[in-house]
């Protein structure tokens, strides 16, 4: 029986470990050919290990699928399409791309640095365009392709001292939707995934205080593994009406996550003065205002 993506070519970066192994393994499982991409850095960047790319791909050859190892960075353009370039010459074509590589350099907003703010701006929002986008054209030639681009809650609800993971995260949001109505018309999707899941990033969480201890001990019971279905799926032939949408996989549960949306509106023909504004509009709007959350004031229950 052929798999889900029997004989599609995928690009997974990331992929030496965590959430982008399982997907990588998961997309074998179902018959795609794997360029498995990972520099093999330090969660924040730092070292280079051509190691963790090479021993997932071999994984993936050991129990008989199509695997290739990238070890080129996301963070520039050239180096992104040696990613691509790697799958055109293994595989003959590509026809997905998973964007799952990153990086966390977590500080609070007013001591955080260039330095700390660039770097995960690059490995996040300019990795996933960089790769999309020299992907892109090879999609348009053939009237086909999927992109999965992973977000994440911090971006799309907030946390504490992620400013820069935060903002990346929200972009690609952004940016898997322009991918999206742009490429349309050849026959090209983007999806987001928000995962809920332990790995080797989350594993730099403070455990410093018995609330943050708790907190991790509920993250670890959310195993990569869980993430990759949605991934393959999403990938898939079978997912060819789903488009533009931002998904969270929390353990056992799938979410469909909202998109800004226009809450509630006041209106005045003559226009507005600012003490009219303080006196009459916010007020009006102030029922509607959404709260001071974090991603785990939102998803405040237990994973099942």
């Amino acid at each position: 029986m052929a798999g889900m993506v029997d004989g599609k070519v995928v690009v997974v970066t990331g992929a030496g470990g965590g959430i982008g192994r399982d997907i990588a393994l998961a997309l074998a499982a179902e018959g795609a050919k794997v360029v498995v991409n990972d520099i093999g850095t330090s969660t924040t960047g730092e070292g280079i290990d051509a190691g963790p790319a090479q021993r997932v791909a071999d994984e993936i050859k050991a129990a008989g699928g199509n695997a290739a190892a990238s070890t080129d960075s996301v963070a520039e353009a050239r180096s992104a399409n040696r990613i691509v370039q790697c799958a055109l010459d293994h595989f003959g074509r590509i026809d997905g791309v998973v964007n799952n590589a990153g990086i966390l350099r977590d500080r609070i907003f007013h001591r955080m640095s260039d330095d700390e703010w660039d770097s995960v701006i690059k490995v996040h929002l300019y990795g996933c365009y960089h790769v999309s986008r020299a992907a892109a054209n090879h999609f348009k030639e053939q009237n086909s392709g999927a992109f999965v681009h992973m977000t994440s809650t911090s971006g799309l609800i907030g946390n504490f001292g992620q400013a820069n993971y935060s903002a990346a995260k929200l972009g690609i949001t952004a940016l898997s939707k322009s991918i999206a109505l742009d490429m349309l018309k050849f026959g090209v999707r983007s999806n987001c995934i928000s995962p809920f899941a332990w790995s080797r990033m989350t594993g730099s969480i403070p455990t410093d205080t018995p609330e943050q201890q708790a907190r991790v001990e509920k993250i670890k019971q959310m195993v990569p593994a869980k993430i990759a279905p949605l991934a393959v799926y999403l990938l898939s032939d079978s997912a060819a009406q789903v488009n533009a949408q931002v998904f969270a996989v929390r353990n056992n549960e799938i979410f469909l996550m909202s998109q800004p949306r226009p809450l509630r509106s006041v209106q005045r023909s003559e226009g507005w003065t600012p003490q009219q504004i303080a006196d009459h509009a916010m007020p009006a709007l102030k029922a509607s205002f959404l709260g001071l959350e974090r991603s785990g004031d939102v998803f405040n229950w237990d994973p099942v």
